[in-house]
């Protein structure tokens, strides 16, 4: 396939594993780069193999040569400068979250839709081995009917100055974390009668912040099955996502990272055993997704549709919680 011609918005850590390394292994290009910082720029240029560094978001966009731009920037940045390229007619992959709250989300649909683009949300985790299988059990009926759903998505607290605690920048444990653990479980539809619906929701304030440090969030599926996502970034790491069934359970150790533990446990009463799927990074079989999805027409299982409902999910759990939704920030030329 001839490679995808990749712009990057921005500099952050993220790229390199979201990005820069599974293009090692598909030899799709990164043709350009900005950074608020260009000295930062050029450096992520010299480092991953960039070819050109460009003066600002604006001009990745625009570039004529680029297809497809990576939105890895700060959560709040990432409907504003996705509805940028969209309506510069690029195809775009964002970092979850998709937006800052639902009504931006919804404007980024209405973008793409507009110019004809695809534009997705990066839940990497769904195109690894450990979801798929897990999924695949399921549908085996090993395990009988799904009964409960459990995500534990949790990590020891950020620095002070990170953006994830910053409202503005649309920070929060739900934001960052919880978004995972909302979208497993939606991707559980054809297994709990439809998607689940929020039951409650509580959580904890960093401060008076209006930032979540924690958020535990209860759903209910249309056929009875009932969910738990907990989000927390105050906690120790722990990744987990427990599918118990009427006859047994199903567990992946760390879906979110699998590259660090590829663990699929599944128990009956015959006992338990454990699968190994491959510590092959989640981040490369996306990639490899997409650029099929692009030159082959090959089907994507992620949509903008879906982001929104992300969304609007989101901004029922923090209003459920007692907290408001993240604010929207426009960027100028963007509406």
């Amino acid at each position: 396939m001839e490679p995808l011609r990749i712009g990057v918005l921005g500099a952050a850590r993220i790229a390199a594993p979201a990005l820069v390394e599974p293009t090692r292994a598909t030899g799709d290009r990164l043709v350009a780069v900005a950074a608020r910082d260009r000295g930062r720029a050029e450096r992520f240029a010299r480092e991953h193999g960039v070819e050109r560094v460009l003066a600002d978001y604006a001009e990745v966009v625009s570039d004529p040569e680029v297809e497809l731009v990576y939105n890895p920037l700060a959560n709040s940045l990432h409907g504003p400068w996705t509805i940028a390229a969209a309506r510069a007619g690029k195809t775009v992959l964002s970092e979850k979250p998709f937006a800052s709250n639902a009504a931006e989300a919804r404007a980024v649909r209405e973008a793409a839709l507009a110019a004809g683009v695809t534009v997705v949300e990066g839940f990497h985790y769904l195109f690894h081995p450990v979801v798929l299988r897990a999924h695949e059990i399921l549908a085996s009926g090993e395990v009988g009917e799904l009964r409960e759903v459990e995500a534990l998505t949790t990590m020891p607290a950020p620095p002070d100055d990170d953006p994830r605690w910053s409202l503005e920048l649309a920070g929060g444990s739900l934001m960052d974390l919880g978004c995972y653990g909302l979208h497993a479980h939606r991707m559980l539809a054809p297994f709990g009668g439809g998607e689940p619906e929020l039951v409650g929701a509580r959580g904890g304030e960093r401060g008076r912040s209006g930032v979540d440090e924690w958020m535990d969030a209860d759903f209910a599926f249309p056929n009875g099955v009932t969910g738990r996502s907990l989000s927390s970034m105050t906690a120790d790491w722990c990744m987990r996502l427990t599918l118990v069934g009427s006859r047994g359970e199903v567990t992946v150790a760390d879906y979110v990272q699998p590259h660090k533990d590829d663990r699929v446990l599944v128990t009956t009463g015959g006992g338990t055993r454990t699968e190994e799927l491959g510590r092959r990074s989640s981040y490369l079989y996306q990639l490899e997704a997409l650029r099929a999805h692009l030159r082959e027409s090959a089907p994507f299982p992620l949509d903008v549709d879906d982001a929104v409902r992300n969304a609007e999910m989101i901004d029922e759990i923090y209003a459920a919680a007692g907290f408001e939704p993240r604010p929207r920030h426009d960027v100028v030329g963007t509406g």
